[in-house]
C-alpha cells in the first residue's frame, strides 16, 4: 500500500527535486511514485519509519504534516 506524505514548505520545482533526492536515500522507501508541491507518494518497504521520514525532511527545513495510506 502506498503512503502519501503531506509536506509543508515546498514552494518551487527545486523543492520537488530536493524531496525526490532525499526520499530516494531513505532505506524504508522501496520507490517514489510521485512528488509534487505539497506531497509525495511513496511505496514503503518493511523498514518504513514515519519518524525517520519526519526527521530527515525537517533537517532539510520541510515539515511533514501527515503520512497516510493511499
Amino acid at each position: 500500500m502506498n503512503k502519501i506524505i503531506e509536506i509543508q514548505g515546498m514552494s518551487c520545482i527545486k523543492c520537488v527535486a530536493l524531496i525526490k533526492e532525499v526520499l530516494s536515500e531513505v532505506k524504508g522507501i522501496e520507490s517514489i511514485k510521485s512528488v509534487e508541491l505539497g506531497k509525495a507518494v511513496v511505496v514503503p518497504n518493511n523498514n518504513f519509519d514515519e519518524n525517520e521520514i519526519k526527521k530527515i525532511l525537517s533537517e532539510e527545513e520541510f515539515e511533514v504534516i501527515s503520512i497516510i495510506n493511499e
